[in-house]
């Protein structure tokens, strides 16, 4: 899997939690690791809800996240020294430890490009939950061909730096039609002096259907499927596919 910028680059990374903000998938898993003793974090960028999972329900929480640039700016939040910071891959990820909750948000399961790196994921996934334990993890609904709306005047967005000022953020997009793969640009400039930063993603939007087999074949079952973070059940027009599972 090739580098991102967007993730790896400080200049960057910096801009994440200011563009994203604490979004639906960390609400929820906040509220699911209510009584969780231990939590596992994979893909967990700045480190907001590993933080506040260790701080609201005093669980020992283990964040794992490929993308060095992101765990230095979690590293330094207050309350990252209640969490275990791990820079890892989640396909090849071994920890020797299993836990009662493991979550995977932001669509972090996306950036798996093929289907062996995703059953490489679930398969971790399946090695380190515990008896009783639950996952869950979010993939976009490649019907409602979300990346559409990934122009640049469709998603053209301000926000203020504390040490930078006014930044203007906006994205641009392609598809590739045999593969599925989206390619897609983020890019910021800074008002004030017109420095511009800018970076290339690349994400699948794999069906129902394959991310059902992977599921089952890691040795996983889905006890819920949702169709967004709000809790709502899966349709067919669903934004999202979220299956909330267990060992199989």
């Amino acid at each position: 899997m090739a580098e991102d910028r967007l993730y790896t680059d400080p200049a960057l990374a910096r801009f994440y939690d200011l563009d994203n903000g604490w979004t639906d998938d960390s609400a929820f898993c906040l509220h699911l690791a209510a009584g969780c003793r231990s939590v596992l974090d994979l893909g967990c960028g700045t480190g907001e809800l590993a933080i506040r999972i260790a701080a609201e329900h005093g669980a020992a929480v283990t964040a794992v996240d490929p993308a060095c640039a992101m765990l230095d700016l979690a590293r330094i939040k207050p309350g990252a020294e209640r969490v275990h910071w791990v820079e890892g891959d989640a396909r090849g990820l071994r920890l020797g430890e299993r836990f009662g909750l493991i979550v995977m948000t932001g669509h972090a399961f996306q950036t798996l490009l093929s289907p062996l790196d995703r059953a490489a994921c679930l398969l971790a996934i399946a090695a380190h939950l515990a008896p009783g334990g639950r996952f869950v993890f979010d993939s976009r609904n490649p019907e409602r061909q979300e990346w559409k709306e990934w122009r640049p005047d469709a998603s053209r967005r301000r926000f203020v730096d504390p040490l930078l000022g006014p930044v203007c953020a906006w994205n641009d997009v392609a598809r590739d039609p045999a593969s599925g793969i989206v390619t897609y640009e983020t890019h910021y400039r800074v008002d004030a002096d017109g420095r511009h930063s800018a970076a290339t993603s690349r994400i699948a939007f794999p069906p129902l259907a394959e991310i059902e087999r992977a599921i089952a074949a890691a040795g996983l079952r889905v006890e819920r499927w949702l169709g967004d973070w709000t809790g709502a059940a899966l349709g067919p027009h669903s934004p999202e596919f979220i299956p909330l599972g267990s060992l199989a």
